[in-house]
């Protein structure tokens, strides 16, 4: 499987300011003081080579949205945040608008930033096309309806031109959809979320984001950990600071990245990547929280490393 990033922020799609952007400049033009760039060639070498992620790039802005590559005809996504807008413009330009598409999409909670998407999917307006929501949540046909009435939106769900169905799918049950084994999880979230297990070839990918995991609670940890049991990646909700999770913002639904190394661990993950991320956090500061998180791997690993990635959008991740 290969896994892209569409859409990497929670609660909220964010984007880079006028400020932000000139401070990336700043500390570009103050890196490369003294240095004789002279050529697009050895700009593009500089920035490559002697600038951070933070500075030569950005983690992107658009909401909850990833794509499981599987090599087939067919797409898998998880949540349609804004993220889901640049896929389906991706998929137009390599495929072209009369091709017919077939979309497996799983839902892990239908909170605003995690369907506000939808009705900006190009696909869902051409016919011929085929798009499967799959989730455990008993109203989610509903919302998708809801979301585009009025006055929300101008296009009403009826007039969508592609064949829309929804599965519902049973927390704790194994089953086979889109060329996957699949295991849905409830988690700790405000309205439930749901986390997903997909397996195929040998290979597991785990989809967990938007859950609250609380230190005290023994027997809900050791369920968490059977469920990331031995995967080979774990796409984790790292929204907050640990401090955050036991103080102001406990009983938000949401987790952090220290919660995260200490649940792979003990599930022996090969691969944790850092995901939701805080809204109010610039590039430097996701940076810097992915920084921390591989010193408290690296000074509390035993035995068994784990690999560690902070999610951006555009980040592919093959398994």
């Amino acid at each position: 499987m290969r896994v892209r990033f569409w859409g990497t922020r929670g609660s909220l799609p964010v984007s880079l300011t006028a400020e932000d952007i000139k401070v990336k400049i700043v500390e570009a033009l103050l890196a490369a003081a003294g240095r004789n760039l002279k050529t697009r060639a050895e700009a593009e070498a500089f920035v490559a080579r002697d600038l951070s992620f933070a500075i030569s790039h950005t983690y992107g802005g658009n909401s909850s949205c990833v794509e499981l590559d599987l090599g087939t005809d067919e797409y898998v996504l998880c949540d349609l945040g804004t993220g889901v807008r640049p896929f389906g413009l991706d998929v137009l330009a390599r495929k072209g608008p009369r091709t017919p598409c077939t979309f497996h999409v799983f839902m892990s909670h239908l909170h605003w930033d995690h369907i506000m998407g939808f009705p900006f999917f190009p696909h869902a307006y051409i016919a011929g096309n085929r798009i499967v929501i799959y989730g455990c949540h008993a109203g989610i046909e509903e919302t998708f309806r809801k979301q585009h009435a009025a006055p929300c939106f101008p296009v009403d769900f009826s007039r969508l031109s592609a064949k829309i169905e929804f599965v519902k799918l049973e927390a704790g049950r194994r089953v086979r959809h889109a060329g996957l084994d699949v295991t849905p999880k409830l988690q700790q979230h405000s309205g439930d979320s749901y986390g997903y297990r997909f397996e195929r070839g040998g290979k597991v990918v785990v989809y967990s984001t938007d859950s609250e995991h609380m230190p005290d609670d023994a027997a809900s940890t050791d369920e968490v950990v059977r469920f990331f049991r031995d995967a080979d990646l774990v796409i984790f909700d790292a929204m907050y600071s640990l401090a955050d999770t036991v103080s102001v913002k406990e009983d938000w639904g949401h987790s952090s990245n220290v919660v995260g190394v200490e649940l792979c661990q003990h599930a022996r993950v090969k691969h944790l990547c850092l995901y939701h991320h805080e809204p109010v956090h610039d590039d430097a500061k996701i940076a810097s929280v992915l920084r921390e998180t591989l010193r408290l791997e690296e000074i509390t690993r035993s035995g068994h490393a784990l690999r560690i990635s902070s999610a951006y959008d555009g980040l592919e991740i093959t398994v």
